[in-house]
């Protein structure tokens, strides 16, 4: 029986009937194979995010000092609502789904109910300000410094990233308070009622809304009007979806909720950092470790005021 050319070695492309046969058979397949690997790829930031997150102990002071007593807070939030909510939604929903299912919704409808609180009375006003450090370090630690400088205050000398941090000159928000967001969360919940695919679906549409704000520090930095902003939400929608998705099922995690914002913020800095990446090779160049190497400066802050001018960069 004849072997087919070896492709390694030029052989399927020297025979351009087998080539063309090839192609015609792989083509419907691309289009689903090329959604998976930019799904799986997206959905996979919101997890380095946290081991990059554990191997920068710069940033632990950022969660303890601010977040830990809300992780607290959340704690008796949800041990309030799995005391007096959860057995009585768990006996409805097992006259509908049976045992096995009704445990399971009942869990993720409470840790939902859980995290709509949780996120109106604090997430909101107490987490996005450490959020967007978390965010503008990873940027400053993957050599985007000229990203951030414009927008805040710089120490260009401090030993680590975080301390380079100083007051925003501009508007910073990780993501703008979303009272819509909210709303979504408690309209949805009742999806968690449904058999089988009706947490999913919760997931997946909360998780959607989450991940198309994930990048909003990035198009703030960049100077982007909100018709921009809403042109690339658009064309990322696929991958912000997966990745909103599994960021949502992390912050439905008791007590770590506040713990994984912060990585996931860091996950969304993570991206960023490839996309610019390869925007500056296609469009002008990469920052090299002499741009880096430039930022022997006095430690004194960089001001964007018009005042005093020193790009760290």
């Amino acid at each position: 029986m004849p072997s087919l050319p070896d492709a390694s070695n030029g052989g399927t492309r020297s025979n351009p009937l087998l080539w063309r046969i090839l192609k015609f058979f792989f083509r419907p397949f691309r289009g689903p194979i090329d959604r998976i690997r930019r799904a799986s790829r997206a959905a996979a930031y919101p997890i380095e995010g946290i081991y990059y997150f554990l191997r920068h102990p710069e940033f632990y002071p950022v969660f303890l000092g601010r977040l830990l007593p809300l992780s607290i807070i959340s704690l008796l939030v949800y041990l309030i609502l799995f005391t007096f909510a959860f057995i009585p939604q768990l006996l409805f929903l097992m006259i509908f789904q049976g045992k096995a299912g009704a445990w399971f919704n009942a869990i993720v409808l409470v840790l939902g109910e859980g995290h709509v609180v949780i996120q109106g009375l604090f997430e909101g006003f107490f987490v996005d300000e450490a959020q967007v450090d978390i965010f503008d370090a990873t940027l400053i630690n993957h050599g985007l410094t000229d990203l951030v400088a414009p927008h805040r205050l710089l120490f260009p000398d401090a030993p680590t990233s975080v301390k380079m941090l100083g007051k925003p000159t501009t508007k910073a928000e990780f993501q703008p308070f979303s009272l819509k967001q909210i709303i979504e969360l408690v309209v949805f919940l009742p999806l968690n009622l449904i058999p089988y695919g009706g947490t999913v679906a919760f997931l997946m549409i909360t998780g959607s809304r989450y991940g198309k704000l994930s990048h909003h520090r990035w198009f703030q930095l960049r100077g982007l009007t909100k018709k921009e902003m809403k042109r690339e939400r658009s064309y990322w929608s696929w991958e912000y979806t997966w990745f909103g998705t599994i960021a949502m099922v992390l912050q439905l995690i008791p007590v770590l909720s506040f713990f994984f914002l912060l990585t996931t913020s860091a996950g969304a800095a993570l991206w960023v950092t490839k996309l610019e990446e390869r925007s500056r090779v296609r469009v002008g160049r990469p920052v090299t470790a002499n741009d880096q190497a430039a930022r022997n400066q006095p430690d004194e802050p960089v001001y964007h005021d018009g005042i005093y001018h020193d790009d760290p960069v």
